[in-house]
């Protein structure tokens, strides 16, 4: 008899907490972003509820314009997310690391380092988030005049985990003899120059660490544009992504698994786990008023930030927020499965524009959910039985509190459903999301070199 399928959990950690403005909720850790021992109770709160992995995004540059506009900003600094991690690795146990790294921003080599190094450090528990980043902000930060083009960066970003991976596979997994009476450190035979020459890098290898041992940290990819799901279905074991219906939702799970048998590979080597914002209460009137309350903390000049950030080239100045929302741009160059996305939710019904900022300000176009611990399961639930999600990515809309209701309220009931885990299945990453271990590129070809031979 099959073991019955189980949801897989992660906790997206965003400093304060999801909503716009949870920095300013008496129940958050106002200076959440640069507060280590926070990150540290909100990840051991997380290894209690048995999730799988706590996600950190991150971009190599301040988003939503010049920093002196954002006085209101409680998000704009943070922890570099593999230094962060890697330190959470000694306290923690047995949870994972997702990390966000850009595929446009950073090189090959530096990342695969510093992503075998986390790998190493935790025990086989590191996953790296691919984002070819879509804030146009970074590029003056790297000396370039202008973002790339998101086609441009989707092919480097192709070639650019293409490289990583080779990198990962430098030396195989029992390369390392360390014999002291012979004087043997190393098989010769088993380490491996990539000698990489593309169109966007030219990488030579071999890395100076040992190969992961998770073989390569989970690749988790987040992009929904087509070049996104095309990218996803060739490299990703993870997506995290937005969807508000579940109609949505089961299309973008069907047209993504889809595409993974012609890279050879089965549906259960990608888990698809879209976001969710939970507002949990013990009763639904009381979740409705904790909901309520967070939206009252809301600036107007925070407001018409989040309109601005969409409406970019129009004249908002003409408009109250009480008047219908206009029509939303049809191109961005920077995240254009998002613009998508919130383009659908102002066109769905007749919002106007208070109504299109309070769907943003809370999980920026992943779904909303209220409710009790039962009626908040049920609605994952319902997702998770019907072709839409292997898992959810929990957004707690403020922190520390919201992740502890998720996990004194909402697991147990999982848990009792029969659909989550009640102990850890192994001590990796790999083997809490059941992904297999993929073997040495390299070793590989030579045995299957020898086989010709034969």
């Amino acid at each position: 008899m099959s073991k019955k399928r189980k949801f897989r959990l992660g906790a997206f950690i965003q400093a304060t907490g999801h909503h716009v403005s949870a920095w300013r909720h008496p129940d958050s850790q106002a200076d959440a972003g640069l507060n280590f021992e926070h990150y540290q109770e909100i990840t051991q709160t997380a290894e209690r509820g048995l999730f799988d992995a706590v996600f950190l995004a991150d971009s190599p540059g301040v988003w939503g314009g010049a920093p002196e506009t954002q006085k209101r900003n409680g998000k704009l600094v943070h922890f570099e997310p593999v230094t962060l991690f890697s330190a959470l690795s000694s306290v923690t146990k047995n949870i994972g690391f997702i990390a966000t790294a850009s595929t446009t921003y950073e090189q090959p080599y530096t990342l695969a380092r510093k992503f075998a190094s986390l790998d190493h450090l935790s025990k086989g528990r590191a996953g790296w988030n691919v984002v070819t980043t879509g804030n146009e902000n970074a590029a003056a930060n790297f000396g370039l005049e202008h973002h790339p083009e998101h086609s441009q960066r989707y092919e480097r970003a192709e070639e650019f985990v293409e490289v990583v991976k080779g990198l990962w596979d430098s030396w195989e997994d029992d390369a390392f003899i360390r014999d002291r009476a012979s004087g043997i450190y190393f098989d010769p035979n088993k380490v491996h120059v990539l000698n990489h020459k593309g169109k966007h890098f030219s990488v030579q290898g071999p890395l100076n660490v040992g190969r992961p041992p998770q073989g390569y940290p989970v690749i988790v990819q987040a992009g929904a544009s087509e070049a996104g799901r095309e990218l996803a279905a060739k490299t990703a074991e993870v997506i995290f992504t937005a969807n508000q219906t579940l109609a949505e939702a089961q299309e973008f799970y069907a047209d993504v698994k889809g595409r993974l048998a012609k890279y050879g590979r089965s549906p259960d080597d990608l888990k698809i786990m879209p976001g969710a914002f939970p507002i949990i209460g013990r009763t639904e009137e009381e979740a409705q008023e904790k909901y309520e309350f967070l939206q009252s903390l809301i600036h107007p000049d925070v407001a018409w930030g989040i309109l601005k950030t969409y409406y970019k080239g129009v004249d908002l100045s003409k408009y109250s927020l009480d008047d219908l929302a206009p029509e939303l741009p049809n191109d961005t160059n920077n995240n254009k499965s998002r613009l998508k996305l919130v383009k659908d939710l102002a066109t769905r019904g007749t919002l106007t524009l208070r109504q299109l900022y309070l769907a943003l300000a809370t999980a920026r176009g992943h779904r909303t959910i209220l409710g009790t611990p039962e009626t908040i399961a049920d609605q994952l639930e319902e997702w998770f039985n019907n072709g839409a999600a292997d898992g959810f990515n929990i957004m707690p809309p403020i922190l520390p509190t919201g992740l502890d209701d998720f996990v004194n309220l909402v697991v147990p009931v999982l848990q009792k459903r029969g659909l989550f885990r009640t102990e850890y299945e192994g001590s990796t990453l790999r083997e809490n999301l059941g992904l297999r271990r993929p073997p040495n590129r390299f070793a590989v070809k030579q045995v299957d070199e020898q086989l010709v031979l034969v």
